[in-house]
């Protein structure tokens, strides 16, 4: 009978190890299929594909060998760089979990997320390495590594604890590192706002991610010789998972540059004939006035996606008439569903626009009333969703995980109505986010920081139209009598005490705030009185 049993436990992890697909897989069949096609260019460095599995192999060895294991909580810090998609996946061939952090972030928010997640590890570049370093101040943490961005000196030996990447992995082979890991496995831990000051950690799996992935590519359109160019923050779900990943995973080539700077896009996409690129609203504008956008050759772009807010009319009318050659999806969903809930297609982007579109292929969509029965097609309720893309649950956080997946679906916190064709169009936040240019604030946490500030009586902070940033963060401020408060106070003290992203591009004063009967701002009121501020 123990003969038996071992046998039927031996055939199990066979069966396992034969049937699994997790990051570091899909990287090392890439990497099978397709050894010499180009994967990845930063700056003036060029990776094929052999050459990014054998950098993730030696960098895993690396972790390996200094005592890092399956399940320990990594942070990485760093803007865009090939290291960042190299450590990415190295984590994820030993089991290690991936945190991403924000890096607009301050000393106090990251020191929040190090804490709460029990992070074991840092890894940063150097201009962000001392914030871990600061952040992590009476934790014991146990690996500290530098990404070979810019080959610097350590900033000059204050970060003496710290190991510098390249200088360990080289001595490593290249061969497949494997580990005891299942689908089901985390793999990332993103930390997201939600209506409390406090971020919580969203629990993304193999298997969640994967599937995603696949809803992406075939929603997206996209296909092994598209060329994308990774202009928007790795950090965030956005670029890392409906882009970065899906692209890895088709075999697709990819141009990873420092940020969105519209002059480095444009020129990039002719230099590189790149035919996919993802913006914001917010970008996609900033490309429109530059001046050399009718001056560069940008024929080859064929695929353009946006997502974070509504792309307006006019600029979506005045994109297609400029590329003509393009077609635009608006990608919508949240963190928690890593991050792909519904697409809208380029044949529907201006018969249904400001449409979220339809869910995506591995989304089952809803929404709901306050008692989660399924409303009327045309009535507003909140947007639920059944997927495997869906994240585990909130990090350390078991009650907010079973009210997000109450009755079996995830709710997502946004207020919306499907039409009778199935289009969804998103109407309100009900989890009160503003997202200012593709990052979500908290108003919330805003709130709190105002009240801080002498002189306020009452404040309510509400995202309004802008053409720029889409939704500025907004303080409607109720002074106490008497009190000599100004907008540049408000900005100054808010600038001292928050991330800059966060801080209110736009202050008003008012004699009250509109409440109803139970006294709740009534912040759909402020929006509507206040939403020409953006124009002025």
């Amino acid at each position: 009978m123990n003969t038996d049993s071992n046998v039927l436990d031996g055939l199990e992890q066979m069966l396992e190890r034969a049937r699994r697909n997790t990051l570091g897989d899909l990287l090392a069949r890439t990497r099978e299929r397709a050894p010499e096609k180009f994967a990845l260019a930063y700056r003036d460095r060029r990776l094929n594909y052999e050459e990014l599995d054998g950098l993730v192999n030696q960098t895993a060895h690396a972790f390996r060998v200094r005592g890092m294991k399956k399940g320990d909580m990594i942070t990485v810090m760093s803007k865009n760089s090939l290291d960042f998609v190299i450590v990415n996946f190295a984590l994820a061939r030993i089991g290690a979990v991936m945190i991403p952090i924000n890096y607009m972030l301050t000393k106090d928010d990251v020191a929040f997320i190090l804490r709460h997640a029990r992070a074991c590890g840092l890894i940063a570049s150097e201009e962000y390495a001392p914030v871990l370093e600061q952040a992590s101040y009476g934790l014991d943490i146990n690996f500290r590594f530098i990404m070979d961005i810019d080959e610097g000196d350590l900033l000059d030996g204050r970060l003496e604890e710290w190991t510098p990447l390249r200088d360990i992995r080289d001595e490593q082979p290249t061969d497949f590192v494997d580990a005891d890991l299942s689908d089901d496995d985390l793999a990332h831990v993103l930390y997201t706002s939600g209506t409390e000051s406090r971020p919580k950690g969203v629990m993304l799996t193999h298997k969640s991610i994967i599937n995603e992935y696949v809803s992406c590519i075939v929603d997206g359109n996209m296909a092994e010789g598209d060329v994308l160019i990774h202009a928007l923050p790795m950090y965030h779900s956005a670029q890392l998972h409906c882009f970065l990943g899906p692209s890895i995973y088709l075999g697709s080539s990819g141009i990873i540059l420092d940020g969105a700077s519209p002059e480095v896009i444009l020129s990039t996409i002719e230099k590189e004939g790149a035919t996919q690129l993802f913006c914001p609203p917010t970008v996609w504008i900033a490309l429109l006035r530059h001046p050399e956008f009718d001056s560069r050759d940008l024929s080859t772009l064929e695929k353009c996606y946006y997502g974070a807010a509504i792309m307006p009319r006019e600029i979506l009318k005045e994109l297609s008439v400029r590329l003509p050659n393009a077609r635009f999806w608006n990608f919508y969903g949240q963190t928690e569903v890593a991050p792909l809930a519904t697409s809208l297609q380029p044949e529907d982007q201006l018969r249904k626009l400001g449409s979220a579109g339809k869910p995506s292929l591995n989304m089952q969509t809803r929404i709901v009333d306050e008692n989660d029965q399924e409303v009327p097609r045309g009535e507003i309720g909140e947007i639920v969703h059944r997927t495997p893309h869906a994240m585990k649950g909130y990090l350390h956080d078991p009650e907010k995980t079973a009210e997000a997946f109450r009755g079996g679906w995830f709710h997502s916190g946004d207020l919306g109505v499907m039409d009778e064709e199935g289009f969804i169009t998103i109407v309100d936040r009900k989890k009160d986010m503003i997202n200012t240019g593709g990052v979500n604030v908290s108003s919330r946490e805003v709130e709190e920081t105002i009240y801080q500030l002498e002189g306020v009586s009452e404040v309510a902070v509400i995202g309004i139209p802008d053409k720029y940033w889409i939704e500025a963060v907004t303080a409607i401020i109720v002074p106490k009598e008497d009190a000599d408060i100004t907008e540049d106070v408000v900005v100054e003290y808010c600038r001292e005490k928050l991330s800059k992203f966060k801080v209110p591009k736009y202050v008003a004063f008012a004699d009250s705030l509109p409440k109803n009967p139970s006294g709740k701002v009534l912040k759909r009121e402020l929006r509507d009185e206040y939403e020409g501020l953006g124009e002025e």
